[in-house]
C-alpha cells in the first residue's frame, strides 16, 4: 500500500462482470480528473493465444484435464506482484497489453491473441488500476493481495457467472455450448484453489444474485437483467461506511448483516459511485499530503 502511488485492483473470474465495474471506475476517474495507469490481467498470462492452444493440446495428450488460465503455471504471478510493488514504491513498473481482437491489434500491426512488447508504465500517473483474474492472489511464492490500497471482488452466484460466460463466449466469440462447458469444467480445480480464495482478501465484494430461475445455466437463452437481480455488497471492514446514507440514496435496500447491504440490481452502478468516489477522494487527498 502506498500514499503516493495508490493501487486499485478489481478481481473476478471470467464472466463475473469485472468489465462493468471497470466502466464505473472510468467514469469516476474522468469526473474527478484522475489519471490512471490501466493494467489488464490478461497481459500477465504466460502464453499468447497460439502457444496456449499448443500447451493445451500437449496437456490433454498426457491426461491433464485441468490445464487452465486460472492457475500459476499459465500466469506470471511474480511479474504481476513486481509491478504492484514497484508502482507502490516508485510510481512506475513494467507492463504490456494483450491484443484480444483485430481492432485492438491493428494499431500495433500485430496479430490478435498476441502481446505487445514490455514497456514502462508512464510517469506521473495518479494511481494504478488493475482489472483481471488475479488481483488478490496469495500463494506460498507471492502475495499480490498485500499491495492494493483498494481490492474489489466481483462474484456473481456461480450459475449466473456461467450464464454470463456462456452468453459472451457464444455470442461474441462464436464458441459452442459444449466448448464453453468443457472450459468451465477444465478450470474448476484452479477456480477453487486460485479464484475463490482471493475473496478472503478483498475489501469490498459485489455479488449479483438473480431473482429468476437459473437452475440450469447451460440452457439459459438470456442473461438475467439487472432489474431481475439483487446485489449483495459486503465490506471486510465496515468502519467509516455510512450505511444509513447509502440506504437513503439508493432506496429499496436492506442490511442482511452488520457489514452487508443488499441493493436492487439496477442500482448497482449508483451504489458503486456512492461507495467508491469517497475512496478515490481519500486516495488523492493522501497522495497530495504525502507529496508536500
Amino acid at each position: 500500500m502506498s500514499a503516493r502511488h495508490p493501487i486499485i485492483a478489481i478481481t473476478g473470474s471470467s464472466g463475473a462482470g469485472t468489465t462493468s465495474v471497470t466502466r464505473t471506475f472510468e467514469n469516476i476517474f474522468r469526473r474527478e480528473g484522475v489519471n490512471a495507469a490501466v493494467i489488464e490481467g490478461d497481459s500477465f498470462h504466460r502464453h499468447d493465444r497460439a502457444e496456449m492452444k499448443l500447451r493445451l493440446a500437449e496437456a490433454e495428450k498426457v491426461g491433464n484435464k485441468n490445464f487452465s488460465h486460472f492457475g500459476p503455471e499459465n500466469n506470471m504471478f511474480p511479474e504481476l506482484e513486481a509491478l504492484f510493488r514497484d508502482y507502490a514504491a516508485t510510481g512506475t513498473g513494467r507492463r504490456r497489453k494483450y491484443l484480444h481482437d483485430t481492432e485492438e491489434a491493428a494499431p500495433y500491426k500485430q496479430s490478435p491473441g498476441t502481446f505487445t512488447p514490455w514497456e514502462d508504465v508512464p510517469a506521473n500517473t495518479d494511481l494504478l488500476f488493475y482489472e483481471g483474474l488475479h488481483g488478490a492472489v496469495v500463494t506460498p511464492e507471492v502475495n499480490i493481495a498485500q499491495h492494493p490500497d483498494l481490492l474489489v471482488g466481483v462474484v456473481p452466484v456461480i450459475n449466473l457467472e456461467w450464464i454470463q460466460k456462456l452468453y459472451r463466449d457464444k455470442k461474441q466469440r462464436g464458441y459452442s455450448t459444449e466448448a464453453v462447458t468443457d472450459t468451465i469444467l477444465r478450470r474448476m480445480p484452479d477456480y477453487v484453489h486460485y479464484i475463490c480464495p482471493q475473496f478472503n482478501h478483498t475489501h469490498v465484494n459485489f455479488q449479483r444474485v438473480p431473482m429468476v430461475d437459473t437452475s440450469n445455466p447451460f440452457i439459459a437463452r438470456d442473461i438475467p437483467s439487472a432489474d431481475e437481480s439483487m446485489v449483495v455488497i459486503r465490506f471486510a471492514n465496515p468502519k467509516g461506511i455510512d450505511f444509513q446514507y447509502l440506504r437513503s440514496m439508493i432506496g429499496d435496500s436492506f442490511m442482511s448483516r452488520a457489514n452487508t447491504i443488499v441493493v436492487p440490481g439496477g442500482k448497482m452502478e449508483l451504489a458503486m459511485q456512492l461507495i467508491f468516489t469517497p475512496f478515490v477522494w481519500r486516495m488523492m487527498d493522501r497522495q497530495k499530503k504525502a507529496s508536500n
